[in-house]
């Protein structure tokens, strides 16, 4: 099941239900503010999957990586991809006039870190041990 379960796909569920919650409450919301979101979201993801490619190392959450990638975009954020899904999804949230969608926010990042953020940096941990508890030491966990 794990290739199942995977950040996309939980990023597409909280999606879909922002997308419900639209017709539930409904305020003026600055859409060109959402566009940034979603376009800043997809620059982090771009910027984080091209320098992880550079460094040779996976994108996929379950694999064991084959390099600490601690520069660039990840001198910032240890999670720029799923910084960038949050992002994503408050954007979809202005965009659509969704603002209970915006509640889903927090909760899509508590599954996201539970699910895969703590596992990945286990993994990390177990591979890299002291140079990775200066990664962490340095740079926040989201921003």
């Amino acid at each position: 099941m794990k290739w199942i379960d995977l950040p996309p796909l939980w990023l597409l569920a909280f999606a879909v239900l922002t997308w419900f919650s639209g017709g539930l409450w409904t305020l003026v919301l600055p859409t060109w503010l959402g566009t940034l979101l979603v376009l800043g979201g997809l620059a982090l993801m771009v910027l984080a999957i091209l320098q992880m490619r550079r460094k040779r190392t996976t994108v996929i959450p379950h694999m064991q990586p084959a390099a600490l990638v601690d520069d660039g975009i990840f001198a910032y954020s240890r999670n720029p991809i799923y910084l960038g899904d949050a992002l994503i999804l408050a954007g979809l949230a202005l965009r659509w006039d969704a603002p209970i969608g915006l509640l889903l926010v927090p909760a899509f990042m508590w599954v996201i870190q539970t699910r895969f953020i703590r596992a990945e940096e286990a993994r990390l941990q177990s591979a890299f041990g002291a140079a990775f508890t200066a990664y962490t030491q340095r740079t926040r966990r989201w921003v």
